[in-house]
């Protein structure tokens, strides 16, 4: 199963990610992504990975390109964390740690 859900809630648009983020989910994901992104008005966009067990590395690519555009992550476990850590740890490498 997978879902995506999306919902505005005051000045930000929050998309609810839920089961594996990989192969042809991805796309799902990207394709949320640039709709809200299109009509996010001012909004931030967060999204919120506590419901997902498994991202496989198309899944991580599609993570890094939303970090790089300034997207935020809501995560739980410490699986979802690291891969958010190394996420951050490597875009602050490719800055020279510069944010």
């Amino acid at each position: 199963m997978f879902r995506i859900t999306s919902r505005i809630i005051g000045d930000e648009i929050l998309l609810k990610v839920e089961g594996c983020l990989m192969r042809e989910w991805v796309h799902e994901l990207e394709a949320c992504w640039m709709a809200a992104a299109a009509d996010a008005r001012g909004r931030r966009i967060r999204v919120d990975l506590t419901d997902v067990y498994h991202v496989d590395s198309a899944g991580q690519a599609l993570m890094t390109a939303m970090y790089r555009a300034d997207i935020s992550f809501v995560t739980k476990g410490c699986v979802m964390r690291e891969i958010v850590r190394e996420i951050a740890q490597e875009r602050l490498s490719e800055d020279g740690g510069r944010t």
